[in-house]
């Protein structure tokens, strides 16, 4: 159980700006991991990671997401997450865990939650989204920080 907690989590937390110190085997299995994983595959954890963030109180009023929603969204990240431990990317999990322990889990899945953000993040619609805030800044303000 805690080695699913740790894969979990390292894609949780795949934004965090937590340092971390990667060791050789963490970085095979990342390069692993992202090299193993499709668009689809990359959409579907930032789909999952999405619809989980959404249990949060603070963010459950502006996102809906049904619990026949999330299940099926679990049970696909499930067999993701499955297929990439046990099979495709089965030697470099087996050596980053004996070598660097769970932490590796939490390290790798890191980067490819990372990975499959940045494709969402450099769609069009969404950096158009991010952009609109600056009309909202006080561009006189934003030019006195330079100053």
């Amino acid at each position: 159980m805690k080695f699913i907690r740790a894969a979990t989590l390292g894609l949780a937390l795949f934004a965090a700006a937590l340092p971390s110190q990667a060791g050789i085997y963490s970085d095979d299995m990342a390069k692993c991991l992202v090299s193993s994983t499709t668009d689809a595959d990359r959409t579907l954890l930032v789909r999952w990671i999405f619809a989980t963030t959404a249990l949060h109180p603070d963010l459950a009023t502006i996102a809906s997401v049904t619990s026949a929603q999330r299940d099926a969204m679990n049970q696909d990240a499930a067999k993701l997450l499955e297929r990439l431990l046990t099979v495709t990317c089965r030697q470099q999990t087996k050596e980053a865990l004996k070598n660097e322990g769970n932490i590796a889990l939490q390290q790798s899945f890191q980067v490819l939650g990372q990975v499959a953000m940045r494709s969402m993040m450099t769609n069009p619609a969404v950096a158009r989204g991010f952009e609109s805030l600056g009309k909202h800044l006080d561009e006189k303000k934003m030019q006195d920080l330079s100053k």
